[in-house]
């Protein structure tokens, strides 16, 4: 399914979807085709966010696309001035 179809069915909600199909631009995994699995309460995103599996993410429909920014080194620490 498109991820424009899951905003149209879920409008403006959190939802927990599987990944089906993504493709990489530079830092940016860009996914193109996902699978819901349901709609999750605001006061339970934290949670779930934390304990998704592998293949899949809680995302907001208010978002036009769904990307997801990959870090290359992600234990590496910024120094801030």
């Amino acid at each position: 399914m498109k991820w424009q179809e899951v905003r149209e069915l879920f409008p403006n909600q959190f939802v927990l979807v599987s990944i089906l199909n993504y493709h990489e631009e530079e830092d940016k995994k860009i996914i193109d085709e996902v699978a819901p699995i349901r709609s999750i309460p605001e006061e339970k995103v934290n949670k779930e966010f934390f304990k998704v599996e592998p293949g899949n993410i809680v995302y907001h429909t208010s978002n036009e696309e769904c990307i997801v920014h990959i870090r290359k080194d992600p234990l590496m620490r910024v120094r801030r001035i």
